[in-house]
């Protein structure tokens, strides 16, 4: 298929029908506001059905019935939408269900405002909600990332039985770039059929019961560690990173994820022109984290730069990826505002002259 451009709204429901999601519930808020609208022309074209809900607490609870049914299901959002998914996300989790979830991260806290923020890192990926469960979480850089990161959420979710999300800040659902979807796409898992899916009882297979209720504490004891034993084979399995830049002679690492690290990128080439060597890593699922990649890359370079649309939320991992106490640089732009290659750039030098005032220790 020819690239075509699109605003990445659209592209990650085209990326979510080409994936076989035939089934989407939703509740509108901004800035992601244009993957629904996609979808209510979109999926009847495909013979499907596209429902808004009355809540997004109504719209995860319809996803559950409906992945426990077996189909493709999926459904975005932004920030407090997020929050108020989060007790259905931990119910689809603890029942094995499989959901795609997109949140286009905006500014808060609370109602905040409608442009791009990265502040909802740690709802993402260490408090989403109650219970001790995980979600895969993918950040993509581009439109076309985030077009294939959704198709791969599907092949992940449908793998582990497990919610996947992805997220992006609101530049990636806004912006406009060129996308190709791919007519010969092949899963990236080796998907088993979905025999646990509840489709009606026949007296030839076991009744399918959909459930995260265990009142034996012995039986929730193993849900949970088989659970956590699923958790360990994605930080095994899934972990995806990119690097950039002079890796192995870098003065400065600069740790970046989603548009920002586009910015940092831009940054990098320019200061390469000046002399200054600089490398990033670009965490692509923030959970799991890429904790090596971190670790070895930094383990290269004198400094460590933390960039984000947060007020530090990613320093903690980038604290848990490094092997020995040292000072970690920070930059950041908050309340929707962006950052800026020159602002990149003026850190790194102030890095380099020792006059970098935000400083937080390992």
């Amino acid at each position: 298929m020819a690239k075509k451009l699109m605003k990445g709204a659209e592209a990650m429901g085209e990326a979510a029908v080409q994936a076989g999601c035939h089934l989407f519930f939703g509740y509108p808020i901004t800035p992601q506001n244009e993957i629904p609208e996609y979808l209510s022309s979109r999926l009847p074209q495909v013979g499907g059905t596209f429902v808004q809900a009355e809540s997004e607490v109504a719209s995860i609870n319809m996803l559950y019935g409906a992945a426990g049914a077996g189909e493709r299901v999926m459904t975005s959002s932004s920030s407090p939408g997020i929050s108020l998914m989060a007790e259905g996300i931990s119910y689809c989790a603890g029942a094995k269900l499989p959901v795609v979830i997109i949140n286009i991260m905006r500014a808060g806290p609370g109602l905040g405002g409608i442009l791009p923020s990265q502040a909802d890192y740690f709802q993402a990926t260490k408090g989403l909600a109650h219970g001790d469960f995980r979600v895969l979480v993918l950040a993509p850089w581009s439109i076309q990332e985030a077009a294939d990161l959704v198709q791969d959420a599907f092949d992940l979710a449908d793998y582990y039985c497990n919610p996947v999300m992805v997220v992006g800040d609101g530049l990636i659902g806004q912006m406009m770039e060129p996308v190709e979807f791919y007519e010969d796409r092949k899963p990236i898992k080796e998907l088993p059929p979905k025999t646990w899916a509840s489709t009606g009882w026949k007296r030839d297979r076991p009744k399918a019961i959909i459930n995260s209720l265990f009142l034996d504490p012995a039986e929730l004891e193993q849900h949970n560690i088989e659970l956590k034993a699923k958790y360990d084979l994605m930080e095994r399995d899934e972990v995806r990173f990119a690097t950039y830049g002079s890796v192995d002679s870098a003065d400065v690492v600069i740790i970046a994820y989603g548009t920002v690290a586009r910015v940092c990128l831009s940054a990098i080439e320019a200061l390469e022109e000046d002399g200054i060597k600089v490398a990033m890593v670009r965490p692509i699922t923030l959970w799991p984290y890429p904790y090596e990649a971190v670790r070895e890359v930094a383990s290269k370079a004198k400094d460590i730069l933390v960039v984000e649309l947060s007020t530090g939320q990613m320093i903690e991992d980038v604290r848990l990826a490094l092997h020995r106490p040292r000072p970690i640089h920070f930059h950041c732009r908050l309340g929707g505002m962006l950052v800026s290659p020159e602002e990149v750039i003026d850190k790194v030098k102030a890095i380099k002259a020792g006059t970098s005032k935000e400083v937080h220790y390992a």
